[in-house]
């Protein structure tokens, strides 16, 4: 089985209804809750156009230079689920992705993909010539995917999650207000422990530190990562 079959499988089975990621974007203004559904959704689709349209197998390597946000989810679980192995550099990479102001600055790869993080999942306009849009790309691909492979190192990655979520001290009723980057050990690592333990994940992007309290109140958030909100428990 794939990373994201292990992850998602348990969640799905638990509750598919159930909040998984509450993002917050504070610049934007914007404030978007993807269910166990909606994000496999996502990743589903991801997976689909990576394989479909990329030709990604098992095996191959998919750079994410994303930071932490809903979209970005979406992006690792497809790539772990159509069985590639992420990595967070671009050079002989067979796709990266990027944000839209990476792009003059990624190492070559075989393919370049701009990710634009809308809010809604806008897609991007004006984007140089052999530059791939995500958003536009990836939504006419299906929501359920089937896999052929696994991606060497699999379980290495999945231990590694499930070492840092008891690290964290995450049971399955927690949910994790973050306010840094996901990559620790292995990239998306904190997105993955979160996921591994059954457990729920509110990430803020550009912060404003005076919302947090009333946040983490009405998301109900019981443990932070990244950022001190009294008299919650911080991880480190």
């Amino acid at each position: 089985m794939t990373i994201t079959d292990q992850v998602l499988g348990s969640l799905l089975r638990a509750d598919p209804a159930r909040p998984r990621i509450t993002h917050y974007d504070d610049a934007a203004g914007s404030r978007v809750e993807l269910s166990g559904a909606t994000l496999a959704n996502w990743a589903a689709k991801t997976a689909n156009w990576l394989r479909d349209e990329l030709d990604i197998q098992p095996g191959d390597s998919v750079a994410v230079l994303l930071p932490p946000h809903w979209q970005t989810a979406g992006v690792l679980l497809g790539a772990w689920w159509c069985g590639a192995t992420v990595v967070t550099v671009a050079t002989g990479a067979a796709v990266a992705l990027c944000g839209v102001d990476q792009i003059g600055e990624v190492a070559q790869s075989d393919e370049l993909v701009a990710v634009g993080l809308d809010a809604l999942g806008a897609g991007i306009a004006g984007l140089p010539p052999g530059v791939r849009d995500f958003a536009t790309e990836v939504r006419v691909h299906g929501d359920t995917f089937r896999p052929t492979g696994s991606s060497p190192g699999a379980e290495t990655v999945l231990a590694t999650a499930r070492a840092q979520a008891t690290a964290l001290g995450l049971a399955a009723e927690d949910r994790l207000l973050c306010t840094t980057c996901w990559d620790t050990e292995i990239p998306g690592g904190i997105l993955l422990a979160v996921l591994t333990a059954g457990a729920s994940l509110v990430q803020c992007t550009s912060t404003n530190l005076a919302a947090l309290p009333h946040r983490c109140a009405a998301e109900r958030v019981t443990v932070t990562v990244g950022v001190e909100v009294p008299p919650l428990r911080r991880a480190s």
